[in-house]
């Protein structure tokens, strides 16, 4: 799964700066992060939708377009997926509640 979410980020990063006519993760980034951001945003209202009332193929579906469009906003920022990844090793084995308590301190 990590090698097709890396192999993904390289093909998004790839097209940062290329022709919007040509690709439609240019045209998103020739919009910028706010339309980017929001387009995130669509794609998790209906991956909940999906969730609550349809299909889990329809789910399938939601979950991948809310993953790519995510990986465009990291991509768009400059954040590399590795260090959501080294995020997520650093909470493995960490209670979720003492981890959230951890952060509001």
């Amino acid at each position: 799964m990590v090698d097709t979410l890396s192999r993904l980020e390289d093909v998004i990063r790839s097209r940062k700066g290329g022709d919007p006519d040509a690709s439609y993760v240019a045209k998103l980034f020739a919009k910028g992060r706010g339309k980017i951001a929001a387009k995130l945003g669509e794609e998790a209202t209906e991956t909940v939708i999906a969730a609550l009332s349809e299909s889990d193929e329809a789910l399938t579906g939601e979950a991948a377009d809310l993953l790519f469009h995510l990986l465009v906003l990291l991509a768009e920022r400059d954040v590399p997926l590795g260090n959501v990844l080294a995020e997520l090793d650093r909470r493995d084995g960490v209670s979720g509640l003492v981890e959230k308590a951890a952060r509001l301190d």
